[in-house]
């Protein structure tokens, strides 16, 4: 069975280019709490350039998909195969390099590529070997708040699996979601909500992080609390704990409950005064009462 990331990181050390491995997702700098893309650590290279090519494997979290994951396409945690260069490749280097990875050593049919219609005519061409269908998209633009540029995107089956983006009309990075590419080779398997939470938790605790009242402390026992609403388990004492600390703040629901005039009180009454979500309680009693 084909494995993505040896075949990506083999390939790398064929062409020559170094590579390293980024598997925790601790944060470069202080504008996210996780390392949300492979290009974070790199911003200061882009900005003083040095003429270098570097190929990478980044752990990532995203937190703005938690609602939809378990539905085969969105993860919370995932690596993403990086590509950086600062001056030395151009555009078209990186065009044959990603080709060259996705059809010839992941076997993996790129059916269409798109490119913002500022850059259509002048990136057009570069596809012109390769027989695929070339789209003019206008939101191929990729910025991250402070750098950016006009990307070129690569699809299998309807499905975005890359992008290469020429930042600042002078560098290149690019982006492809290790999951999606192993999903593709594997028979597209779905991760299940509660498997996608528990991939999260475990990464970030490997990552240095405890259950906490801020920042990614705050956000891993938002996770490990959402893992249990949903049914799901963690061997872990941070898990136990937060069981524990859920089943109290339960009993405490169900106690207050019992006066009528408390069950119209708005939600802030019961977070405020008492510490409970009213919305995540109400999901916890369901699946209990299942």
């Amino acid at each position: 069975m084909k494995n993505v990331a040896t075949l990506y990181e083999e390939y790398c050390n064929k062409k020559g280019v170094k590579f390293q491995l980024d598997d925790k997702v601790n944060p470069y700098d202080d504008t996210t709490l996780f390392c949300p893309a492979g290009m974070q650590q790199f911003k200061p290279k882009f900005k003083n350039p040095d003429n270098t090519t570097i190929a990478n494997i980044q752990s990532c979290i995203r937190l703005n998909d938690l609602d939809e994951i378990g539905d085969g396409t969105h993860l919370l945690y995932f690596n993403m195969l990086g590509l950086f260069s600062f001056g030395e490749l151009t555009i078209n280097d990186a065009i044959k390099f990603w080709m060259d990875v996705v059809n010839g050593v992941l076997g993996i049919k790129v059916d269409k590529v798109t490119i913002h219609s500022d850059r259509f005519d002048t990136w057009k061409w570069l596809y012109e070997h390769y027989d695929i269908p070339v789209i003019l998209d206008d939101e191929c633009v990729w910025s991250d708040g402070e750098m950016g540029g006009y990307c070129t995107e690569f699809y299998h089956n309807g499905l975005e699996i890359g992008n290469i983006v020429n930042t600042m009309d002078k560098f290149i990075d690019v982006g492809f979601g290790m999951e999606r590419l192993q999903a593709i080779l594997d028979g597209d398997v779905v991760h299940s909500a509660t498997e996608t939470l528990q991939e999260t938790i475990e990464k970030i605790i490997y990552s240095g992080y405890k259950p906490g009242p801020q920042k990614q402390g705050y956000v891993l026992r938002k996770l490990l609390r959402e893992l249990y609403i949903r049914g799901g388990h963690l061997n872990h004492p941070f898990f136990e704990k937060e069981v524990e600390r859920q089943e109290k703040a339960r009993v405490r629901y169900l106690k207050l409950s019992e006066k009528p005039s408390n069950r119209t009180k708005p939600k802030e009454w019961w977070f405020d005064t008492h510490g409970i979500d009213l919305d995540e309680m109400k999901r916890l009693n369901q699946n209990k009462d299942k």
